[in-house]
């Protein structure tokens, strides 16, 4: 139905005083002066997401009144907010990432200092529990309070008996509401079996970043991964496009205990092999450089010096892990008949399957050719932490704090 418009006199405005309309809506204006709004320029004013019309520019009568009242930009609620993010501009801490952190029985002692690090995140548990034939009768504590949360799954896949019930709850923990999942999963264990020498061989490492990669996506998006100094540098490229990897070292944290050491300026670093020289000599390229590399003679292969010189020098043997350490020890032994006066060690996981550890003697009397200074590790295989603790010449330089770190990301 066509609006009428307004009883306005036309023939002698000036005869008649007009009253001023009381405020009306919005909604009411545009019903009664329909034309208004098609003949009319309308002038907006966008304030906080809403739009209020300020004034109809038309030629108006004489003493004509706007019939909307012009609203002032004033929001209680968004001046508040407005407040408060300046006041956490100038506060950071205010803008700090709260995370709830799991872990699995391996990695508590871990978690607790992870959690040490920052009153931000804070420590679940899990009740790892097995029904009578052995598999797992798993449950997540107060599983609705972490909805709309950041969470996070410290998991150690020490042997393969514990990865199923790790992975069943890293499955679980993203279909829980929750904003957003990172699993830090310090060693990629499967890392040394990276390609396929003969056919019919399986490269699990690939098996395993494709289970990995298959995690439910939360409200957030993607899993994050966060690994440490993983084995052959193409095993990044083994996680599909589900997963978002992150690949951290421990090589800050060794830099920053070699400066800790009296000798610190007479540090040279070797490598034992060219993997463990392209992986990690960029890291350490203000160090001088001795790199070994195994070589035929007869039946045998046996290590040699291939370039630098460990003559006077304390020589700190750097690699991303060690199993036996049949290989590190041939490599203590070259460099000791080179002049190295100490001989130490680090790996990022020390592995040491069958009490291996036991193999390395301490050197506290100048004699390297018969131990080590020091031998570094991570607590990023915690059975072994809890093995050689107190040991020498067994140090371990603990993972908590990158790790901390990165789930502020």
């Amino acid at each position: 139905m066509a609006a009428t418009r307004p009883n306005i006199p036309s023939q002698n405005p000036n005869s008649h005083a007009f009253k001023p309309l009381k405020p009306i809506s919005i909604s009411q204006s545009l019903l009664k002066f329909p034309s208004l709004e098609s003949s009319n320029k309308i002038r907006r004013q966008c304030i906080n997401s809403r739009c209020e019309i300020t004034s109809f520019e038309f030629d108006k009568p004489k003493n004509w009144s706007d019939p909307v009242r012009i609203i002032q930009p004033f929001s209680p609620i968004s001046n508040s907010m407005a407040a408060a993010s300046a006041s956490s501009m100038d506060s950071p801490t205010k803008n700090v990432k709260r995370v709830c952190l799991f872990y699995c029985d391996d990695t508590k002692a871990l978690a607790e200092r992870v959690a040490a690090e920052s009153d931000a995140i804070e420590l679940r548990s899990i009740n790892w529990r097995t029904f009578d034939d052995g598999f797992p009768n798993l449950f997540i504590p107060n599983a609705q309070g972490i909805r709309g949360q950041h969470v996070a799954f410290l998991a150690s896949f020490s042997s393969p008996g514990v990865i199923f019930e790790q992975l069943s709850v890293i499955y679980a923990l993203p279909k829980l509401f929750i904003s957003s999942f990172t699993l830090v999963l310090p060693f990629f264990p499967t890392g040394t079996s990276e390609r396929m020498e003969d056919e019919g061989d399986v490269a699990t490492a690939f098996t395993l970043a494709r289970i990995l990669s298959n995690i439910p996506i939360s409200r957030g998006g993607p899993t994050s991964l966060v690994t440490f100094d993983i084995h052959a540098l193409q095993e990044r490229f083994y996680f599909g496009d589900n997963i978002l990897p992150c690949f951290d070292s421990g090589i800050p944290l060794l830099k920053n205990r070699l400066q800790q050491l009296p000798d610190s300026d007479n540090i040279s670093v070797a490598f034992p092999d060219d993997g463990a020289w392209k992986r990690f000599h960029t890291q350490l390229q203000h160090f001088p450089t001795i790199v070994c590399a195994k070589v035929r003679e007869g039946d045998k292969r046996i290590v040699r010096i291939k370039e630098g010189d460990p003559a006077g020098r304390h020589v700190v043997i750097v690699d991303d892990l060690v199993q036996s350490g049949g290989t590190l020890i041939e490599c203590q032994r070259v460099l000791a008949a080179h002049g190295a006066t100490k001989i130490s060690a680090y790996v990022t996981h020390g592995i040491f399957p069958n009490r291996s550890w036991e193999r390395f003697e301490y050197d506290n009397g100048g004699n390297p050719d018969n131990g080590l200074t020091y031998f570094w590790i991570t607590d990023s295989c915690p059975i072994t932490v809890r093995a050689v603790k107190n040991k020498p010449p067994f140090e371990v330089l603990s993972l908590a704090g990158s790790i901390a770190a990165t789930l502020q990301i």
